[in-house]
């Protein structure tokens, strides 16, 4: 779908995504169909290919964009206000128990491995959730600075970047084995880091 929507078109859209991502969550990504898509919706053959004309796969990157954003949004309020220690650890705990709860099912991870991580599109939407999710870091080790609560020798993008990574990693082994406690480890280690 190019150009822009109206309203009414983009929460259309915006519907049949959601629909979608239910749809896979239910029935897995290779055995969801856009039948299926279009029955859970409501949504005529004809609406479906004008809002995804490229089919499946356009719709699979719609959903992937989706779930990333919910990555980011299931963090909130906390990722967005890391002012204080207090604030680090209620984000930690967060992170910690939304990534329990899902345990080896994690649905945008489910939908990247059907669409390829190596697809542009795909790449672009890791890299988007990934830049947001540093961004959100850095600017609260940045308040941490101004507090004087860690050094400001600190290059505060630099210590997220490896934050982020130890979560991923940590995200990474409990889809793997089950086991939330590496990504507890990654968080504490890297949030005891921070402190100096």
């Amino acid at each position: 779908m190019t150009g822009t929507l109206t309203r009414k078109g983009a929460a259309t859209r915006q519907r049949i995504v959601e629909g979608a991502a239910a749809v896979i969550q239910q029935r897995g990504v290779l055995d969801t169909t856009l039948d299926d898509v279009r029955e859970h919706t409501g949504t005529s053959k004809s609406q479906l290919f004008h809002y995804f004309p490229d089919g499946k796969e356009q719709l699979l990157l719609a959903v992937a964009g989706f779930e990333a954003d919910r990555v980011i949004s299931a963090q909130q309020p906390h990722l967005g206000r890391l002012h204080t220690w207090a604030d680090w650890q209620a984000w930690r705990d967060t992170v910690v128990g939304h990534y329990t709860e899902r345990g080896r099912h994690c649905p945008l991870n489910v939908v990247m491995s059907q669409i390829g991580r190596n697809t542009p599109g795909s790449q672009a939407v890791v890299t988007q959730l990934m830049d947001r999710w540093l961004a959100e870091l850095t600017a609260g080790i940045r308040h941490l600075q101004a507090a004087g609560e860690i050094p400001s020798s600190t290059d505060p993008a630099r210590a997220a970047t490896a934050l982020l990574a130890g979560v991923q990693g940590g995200v990474l082994m409990l889809l793997s084995t089950g086991d939330p406690g590496y990504l507890k480890a990654a968080l504490d280690v890297g949030i005891e880091n921070l402190r100096g």
